[in-house]
């Protein structure tokens, strides 16, 4: 069930980006959808049956309520510099895992270990904009290969310290195949990101259920 009454705006084309257009455009839910790289934008939503409308960025931040930035967490520091006040009163969707490579071929943290990638991007946004930590506690295959699942949804967890952006948000997963459950607000969103104990690539390590989920939380 598309979330009605917002406009919602997926800005970065990568990984999750597209993952997240294709889960949206299979439930029905329509979107603006922005990057760096237009063509590769429309090419992207050339095959979700008219669900996606390709817009830039400046477009994106202009006309969307609810803004899912699936950037890098740099990048994303960068784009609230970019806009600042013109995020405000937006909802703000996060979905990074503050990692960078290891040299090894894994990941590492590349902020402090207690701190979260959420608590820090909601600390940089202007006065009125509502951050809601998720689409970031699943890796990108996952999430493609984990949405849509009968009889027991999969879940998604989320983190907001506003309800109303969490509501919203809450009915975005849903139009990405999956059932929400909160496990907080922002200073919960460590539990969610890469190594957290509620994230995928973390102690829980797998894909749960909403019952395994509540008992997890």
């Amino acid at each position: 069930m598309p979330i009605s009454g917002s406009t919602v705006a997926i800005i970065g084309i990568g990984n999750i980006g597209s993952r997240l257009a294709a889960n949206f455009a299979a439930g029905g839910q329509d979107f603006l959808l922005a990057g760096r790289d237009q063509e590769a934008a429309a090419k992207i939503a050339s095959d979700l049956d008219g669900h996606a409308e390709v817009v830039s960025v400046d477009e994106a931040v202009e006309r969307a309520d609810v803004l899912v930035i699936a950037v890098w967490l740099d990048a994303f520091k960068q784009l609230i510099a970019q806009y600042g006040e013109r995020l405000a009163g937006k909802v703000i969707v996060d979905p990074t895992n503050p990692v960078g490579p290891d040299g090894a071929g894994g990941y590492k943290k590349i902020i402090g270990e207690q701190e979260s990638s959420g608590q820090i991007l909601a600390g940089l946004l202007p006065a009125g904009a509502r951050l809601v930590k998720a689409f970031g506690t699943l890796s990108a295959p996952t999430l493609s290969s984990a949405a849509w699942r009968e009889p027991e949804r999969a879940v998604q967890f989320y983190a907001a310290d506003d309800d109303t952006a969490g509501d919203l948000v809450a009915d975005l997963i849903r139009a990405d195949g999956y059932e929400p459950v909160r496990v907080g607000g922002l200073d919960q969103s460590i539990r969610i990101e890469m190594f957290g104990d509620l994230h995928e690539y973390g102690a829980l390590g797998r894909v749960v259920t909403e019952s395994e989920a509540l008992a997890a939380v």
